[in-house]
């Protein structure tokens, strides 16, 4: 019996990432009725996707942190838990107040990747340890791939409780599976909780993101908006000074800032911008009136097949990915996912009017995201001590969250300024959608860059500076005590 759970370990927990990524997504094809549904206003509704957002964004790093401390798979388990707890509450009401909330709840699970990515470099031997760090880090655009599908599927020929039973099931099963076949990892830094600084963060991330998904409805010249970002800069500058004069911080401003985890935060941020732009505007450009002269009038099942081979290919070539990481490493790996998800782009400015090279364009995309996201753990995992591994890819999963924000805002922007009138509707226009394109394949180019800048790893395998490895050593060995 202990055989088999140490073989089901990693599809274990790459289940769980998948269902993480599909409760996230599963609400967008709902979007357009729910104000019918709820008897709420639009602007109402689209809190449905910033509360998940803020609340990812705050409890991340805050329970990546606490994974450290306190052990990781009982942080996993409550971030499941409350996953869990937040599609059963959807389940169960209509009212539109109560679904923010559990909506809010479901955001905890977006620390699932970071914990299981440190349970399976505690548990793993190195030689394993590559391959299923790629497939739980792709899990992210595996999951988002295959959630549009599926709650479209039940949108359309179900009642729209339904999508949240399912996910309700789902997740209890991932609940129970991840209960049974993970073990506690023995790593652990000890030490007080920084509860100062992570609600210093919380108010931070809150005010930026706040900020950013909600400037175009508010106006970004507006007093809220122009707040919020005083307010977000004022608040992240006294955290980063409290967190420099902390005992033990929330994260590790130290180590975060040197290139060798900076610069793959900086990745990771450009890397969410670029890959979110590919779902975000092929949704919306597949399902545009056929009147409009690009648009192919598809309806939201046949949208979210379109995005299916995304999420296959993802699955496919994580190995892959992990592969040339073991060759070449990581920083090469990443920096050839930026590059085609470049050429991605390429391709979808080149037509963005046949179905097939829509698709084929996507996928392409789809390819370099997995080849980045693979690669990002990877780089981190050997830059920091045990000890800090959820934490700091925690961060590295955060900042994926603030670029993908950042671009849905920027895509907002841009398709509001290029628009034009067909059957009395204002629409996007054509231009519009390839000058988004453009811009996420620039972001892709600099994110190949920011890669390639990313210094050498020394000769030792776990590349953690000296002083770093003698301190998680001791500290290893004190808990081991």
């Amino acid at each position: 019996m202990a055989a088999l759970r140490e073989r089901l370990t990693v599809p274990v927990l790459a289940f769980g990432g998948i269902l993480m990524a599909v409760t996230q997504t599963v609400v967008v094809p709902l979007l357009p009725d729910l104000p019918r549904l709820t008897g709420s206003s639009a602007a109402a509704v689209s809190w449905m996707v910033t509360a998940t957002l803020l609340s990812g964004a705050v409890l991340t790093p805050v329970l990546g942190r606490a994974g450290d401390m306190y052990g990781k798979r009982r942080v996993l388990l409550i971030a499941l838990a409350l996953m869990t707890l937040g599609s059963l509450v959807c389940a169960l009401t209509s009212d539109i107040a109560v679904l923010i909330a559990a909506r809010a709840l479901q955001g905890a699970a977006a620390a699932v990747i970071p914990l299981s990515i440190s349970i399976l470099r505690d548990e793993l031997p190195p030689e394993r340890t590559g391959s299923a760090v790629a497939m739980m880090s792709s899990t992210l655009g595996i999951g988002a791939a295959l959630g549009l599908p599926l709650a479209a599927l039940i949108v359309q020929y179900a009642n729209w409780h339904v999508m949240f039973w399912v996910t309700t099931a789902l997740s209890a099963t991932g609940l129970a599976l991840a209960r049974w076949a993970v073990r506690e990892s023995p790593v652990r830094e000890p030490g007080r909780f920084d509860t100062l600084g992570a609600l210093g963060l919380a108010v931070g991330l809150v005010c930026l993101l706040l900020g950013v998904s909600q400037g175009g409805q508010w106006g970004w010249t507006s007093p809220r908006i122009l707040g919020l970002f005083a307010a977000c800069a004022v608040v992240l500058t006294l955290w980063s000074i409290q967190q420099r004069r902390a005992e033990r911080p929330l994260v590790d401003l130290k180590l975060a800032t040197r290139p060798r985890v900076a610069l793959p935060h900086v990745t990771a941020l450009l890397t969410g911008f670029s890959f979110y732009a590919n779902t975000l505007v092929t949704a919306q450009l597949v399902q545009a009136p056929v009147a409009t002269g690009y648009g192919l009038g598809l309806s939201i099942v046949a949208t979210g097949l379109c995005l299916l081979p995304s999420g296959v290919t993802m699955l496919l070539l994580s190995p892959v990915s992990a592969r040339i990481s073991t060759s070449r490493g990581p920083r090469v790996t990443l920096a050839i996912g930026a590059a085609i998800i470049a050429c991605g782009y390429v391709v979808r400015i080149a037509d963005s009017r046949d179905l097939w090279v829509i698709i084929l364009g996507a996928t392409v995309v789809s390819i370099g995201t997995t080849f980045a996201y693979s690669a990002l753990p990877t780089l981190i995992i050997r830059a920091v001590p045990a000890g800090q591994t959820a934490s700091a890819n925690g961060v590295n999963v955060l900042m994926r969250t603030v670029g993908q924000a950042v671009c849905s805002a920027a895509v907002a922007a841009v398709l509001v300024h290029h628009t034009s009138l067909v059957g009395g509707v204002s629409i996007p226009t054509l231009h519009g959608y390839l000058l988004a394109f453009a811009i996420a394949g620039t972001v892709a180019l600099v994110a190949c860059a920011a890669a390639l800048a990313i210094p050498a790893e020394p000769a030792s395998r776990d590349a953690v500076p000296t002083r770093d490895r003698t301190e998680a050593t001791h500290d290893e060995a004190l808990e081991g005590a």
